[in-house]
C-alpha cells in the first residue's frame, strides 16, 4: 500500500484500551445503583463523551449537571488511562517502518485530548505524531468525516495516499465513504464485525508484528 499520510485512531488501534469503554458506562451507573441495559455499549460507542452524557440523562434519568456527570466520569477514566492502558502488541514496528519512510502521522480520537496525550506520552507513541485530533476539539463524532478530513490537512498529503487506520466498524465505515483508504485493525471488542472490517478494509492488520511488513 502506496500512503504518505496516515491518520491513526487511538483506543483499539494504537493502544489496547477498549476494555475502558466496555466498562466504563456500566461502572458510572452501577455506581449510583443504577443497573445498566445489555444495549447499553451499542447505544454510545459512536458518541462523542458530552453526546454519551446527553444519552445517560436522557435514557437513565440522571439529573446531575453535564459537568458534574463528565467529572463522575474523568474521575473514573484517568486511574484507568494512567495504569492500566499498554501499547497494541507489535505497534512500534509499523510505526518506526513508515517513519523511516517519511510518512506523516496524525491521531484522531474520540477519547479527551489530556487523556490521549497523557497516555501516548507515557507509552512512548506521541513522537510518532505531529498532531492529535478529537472529536471533543473538532465538534463532532466519527459518525462524520471531519475529524479525519481536519487531520488531512494538517498533515497536507492527498487524500489517496493517506490512511485511516481504524479498529471500530462505524468509524472505518465513514472514512471509507469520505474517500480515505482505510485499515482495519484487529481487536476483540469488534469481534461480531470482524468479517465485515475485512471486506471494507484495503487492508486488514491481524497482528502488527507481521503485518507491518506489508507497509
Amino acid at each position: 500500500m502506496k500512503i504518505s499520510g496516515a491518520i491513526f485512531d487511538m483506543d483499539g488501534t494504537l493502544t489496547d484500551s477498549m476494555f475502558i469503554w466496555m466498562e466504563l458506562g456500566s461502572r458510572y451507573l452501577v455506581s449510583y445503583g443504577i443497573t445498566p441495559r445489555e444495549n447499553l455499549l451499542e447505544e454510545i460507542k459512536a458518541l462523542t463523551m458530552w453526546d454519551t452524557i446527553d444519552y445517560i440523562k436522557r435514557e437513565y434519568g440522571i439529573h446531575q449537571t453535564n459537568d458534574e456527570i463528565y467529572r463522575r466520569i474523568e474521575s473514573l477514566l484517568w486511574p484507568m488511562y494512567r495504569d492500566e492502558v499498554l501499547p497494541k502488541d507489535g505497534v512500534f514496528l509499523l510505526l518506526d517502518r513508515l517513519r523511516e519512510r517519511g510518512v506523516k502521522m496524525a491521531v484522531a480520537s474520540a477519547t479527551d485530548k489530556h487523556i490521549v496525550e497523557m497516555v501516548l506520552e507515557k507509552t512512548g507513541l506521541l513522537g510518532y505524531f505531529s498532531e492529535v485530533f478529537t472529536c471533543s476539539s473538532v465538534g463532532a463524532g466519527k459518525d462524520v468525516p471531519l475529524i479525519y478530513e481536519k487531520a488531512l490537512d494538517s498533515l497536507g498529503t492527498p487524500k489517496e495516499e493517506t490512511a485511516v487506520f481504524e479498529d471500530a466498524l462505524y468509524a472505518l465505515t465513514t472514512a471509507k465513504n469520505a474517500g480515505f483508504p482505510v485499515v482495519g485493525v484487529y481487536d476483540t471488542s469488534a469481534e461480531k464485525d470482524r468479517s465485515v472490517i475485512e471486506e471494507l478494509s484495503d487492508f486488514y492488520i491481524t497482528d502488527y508484528k507481521k503485518d507491518y511488513l506489508f507497509f
